[in-house]
């Protein structure tokens, strides 16, 4: 990003570089999030043997991260499922199986009947900043 071939490129491209926001050292939540879980996956090596092994490793693992792993921030739903407009239905199921525990076992659910995680209506790394006397409610 400091190169000027970069700097060069970024400029005739229109594009504004910024490192990151003032004061903000993690500036895309999103990314330190997929980071941090790449860097500490049990299986992620100490180094690698070439770069045709880091991509062979990064394609198992977007692939992993994206259709099979659960994220807490969407309703431990995959982003696969979220993208592909399958939340309302994978939750609508989860639902149907914690109804029939529920009615087998109320006793195990001392406050309330199991509901599923919420899903999110919206996620911003920067809300919008709602108009004064607007319905909108940043998340």
């Amino acid at each position: 990003m400091t190169s000027k071939t970069v700097a060069f490129l970024l400029s005739d491209l229109g594009v504004t570089k910024s490192h990151s926001r003032p004061q903000v050292s993690n500036d895309n939540p999103f990314s330190e999030a997929q980071f941090k879980t790449l860097k500490y996956q049990p299986t992620f090596p100490t180094q690698f043997g070439c770069i045709e092994d880091a991509r062979a490793f990064c394609q198992h693992f977007f692939a992993w991260y994206n259709q099979v792993h659960h994220h807490g921030g969407i309703g431990l739903l995959t982003p696969e499922v979220m993208h592909s407009g399958q939340a309302d239905v994978v939750t609508q199921q989860r639902q149907a199986v914690l109804n029939t525990a529920y009615l087998a076992h109320p006793e195990r659910f001392v406050h309330h009947p199991p509901t599923p995680p919420v899903v999110p209506n919206a996620v911003w790394i920067n809300p919008p900043i709602a108009a004064p006397n607007s319905q909108a409610v940043p998340h």
